[in-house]
């Protein structure tokens, strides 16, 4: 799609000279700027500021000002409901836009963005909007019955949320929507291949009538603006969606003032195949896992376990299916997997892939860039593959799947958990009592049976092991915005 094909709002937004949102205010301070590409072409489409540690100074001190008011966090819960439901309903109302703005940032295909993420977007804002008149602390029976005590919940103060470039929007929301229902005054540090849809979103929060100050924006480099907001002592909380890489390096910079930390990293997530599964079902869902929003999720379904009596069966036809995929910007029609984000990135997945061929494995489809303009990969099956592999043992965060035949259930659980992460595991069986056992052997945070998807608001996202510390979503989500006081009153 061309810049005079799209919406003539889109247009003007892509033209602005975008800044950072500090204090309910734009301010493009600065001259160095960061160039915004469409990794469908490599070309670029906007710029943003590239910001620095003055620029976080002076959003930690506007967060804290609006926190240290009334008008927020000492805001009637229901108030602050009904704000965070006009911000669904904005997000709604401008879904076309926002659509637009994320396929041309991120690539995936714009329809999928209009049929999910948008939609799943407003639902997380709806979702904490009625948490926020249900947090309440208890009173408690203590050992003297002359003292009467109870607690209270409060927000933690000011939030630091970091979030990745492959879900933009919708992480922003998962992060924003819990701590704006806790009462917490939020940073939000996009990433810099993908700011254009939270700084939209900053625009519809403003609309719907946040305080100044609450919500604030600054885009930047993430080893700069990250890393700054990540060591600041005026902040009182961060919360990352990322690489377990940068994960580590964010909890050496949060020691400094002890702030509190949620961790959603990385993962090499196993689909395992047992022989009485629904095979049809199954092998679609294998192909799903893996292959959409060309493996740049976090729980990809990446380790493909089949029970040797139908592992040929299973992987050549997820092979076949990887092959019929098709590939292309996110405007065309029919597109199911768009591109990877970046250039640097295409040539990561590459990397990864022509290491694990070099090493032997084996390769049933794709395994190689697509011959067009942009950053495209092919849909890529590897078999043969060892465990000492660098394709085995890493997440590569592309649509690369490697597979492996088992036996057992003991020898399947073994090799799921020889991973260093632990987030999200997919098991197809008939078999109850199979079903139940593996989910109880595995270590991961999230275990799908005879299901895809499986993320919803209400239930508690997030990983073992090196994936991460703490949950998004559910009452757990809520939690980690959140900081318990006893108060005791003697008689």
């Amino acid at each position: 799609m061309q810049n005079h094909e799209l919406r003539p709002e889109t247009k003007r937004f892509l033209e602005r000279q975008h800044g950072h949102f500090i204090g309910g205010a734009w301010l493009a301070e600065g001259e160095e700027r960061i160039e915004v590409f469409n990794p469908a072409t490599g070309s670029v489409i906007a710029t943003t500021a590239a910001g620095g540690q003055a620029d976080i100074d002076k959003v930690v001190a506007a967060a804290r000002q609006a926190f240290a008011k009334p008008d927020w966090a000492g805001m009637s819960p229901s108030v602050r409901g009904k704000l965070l439901w006009r911000i669904a309903d904005l997000i709604e109302q401008n879904g076309a836009q926002l659509a637009e703005l994320e396929f041309l940032n991120n690539g995936k295909a714009r329809d999928i963005i209009a049929q999910r993420d948008v939609p799943a977007a407003a639902d997380v804002f709806r979702y904490f909007a009625g948490w926020a008149t249900k947090i309440y602390g208890k009173t408690a029976s203590l050992s003297r019955p002359t003292l009467h005590a109870y607690t209270l919940k409060e927000p933690l103060g000011v939030a630091g949320l970091i979030i990745p470039w492959n879900f933009p929007l919708l992480m922003a929301a998962w992060k924003l929507a819990p701590a704006l229902a806790a009462g917490c005054s939020c940073i939000l540090k996009p990433a810099e291949e993908t700011p254009l849809t939270a700084l939209r979103l900053v625009e519809l929060v403003l609309e719907a009538g946040i305080p100044p100050g609450v919500v604030n924006l600054v885009t930047g480099y993430g080893h700069v603006v990250g890393a700054a907001l990540a060591a600041h002592d005026g902040v009182d909380k961060v919360a990352f969606t990322g690489s377990t890489e940068v994960g580590k390096l964010i909890v050496r910079a949060a020691a400094g003032n002890l702030k509190k930390l949620s961790l959603e990293l990385g993962g090499k997530s196993p689909t395992i195949i047992l022989p009485d599964a629904d095979l049809a079902a199954a092998k679609a869902a294998a192909a799903g896992s893996i292959f959409f929003n060309a493996g740049q999720v976090c729980a990809a379904g990446s380790r493909l376990f089949v029970h040797r009596s139908i592992f040929e069966d299973v992987v050549d036809a997820v092979a076949q299916r990887a092959k019929t995929i098709r590939v292309g910007a996110g405007d065309e029609p029919e597109t199911e997997m768009g591109p990877l984000i970046s250039k640097k990135h295409l040539e990561r997945v590459d990397g990864y892939v022509q290491s694990g061929i070099g090493q032997g494995a084996e390769v049933l489809a794709g395994g190689s860039r697509l011959d067009r303009d942009g950053y495209f990969f092919k849909p890529t099956v590897l078999a043969g593959t060892a465990p000492h592999m660098s394709v085995v043992r890493e997440e590569i965060f592309g649509p690369v799947l490697v597979s492996d035949s088992f036996d057992d259930l003991d020898e399947v659980a073994a090799n799921a958990n020889s991973s260093i992460y632990g987030l999200s595991a997919s098991i197809w069986t008939q078999n109850v009592k199979a079903a139940h056992s593996l989910a109880r052997k595995l270590q991961a945070g999230s275990i799908l049976v005879n299901a895809g998807g499986g993320l919803d608001p209400n239930l508690p996202f997030g990983g073992y092991k090196q994936s991460g510390w703490g949950r998004e979503f559910g009452e757990d989500g809520l939690e980690l915005y959140l900081q318990t006081k006893s108060v005791v009153i003697g008689g």
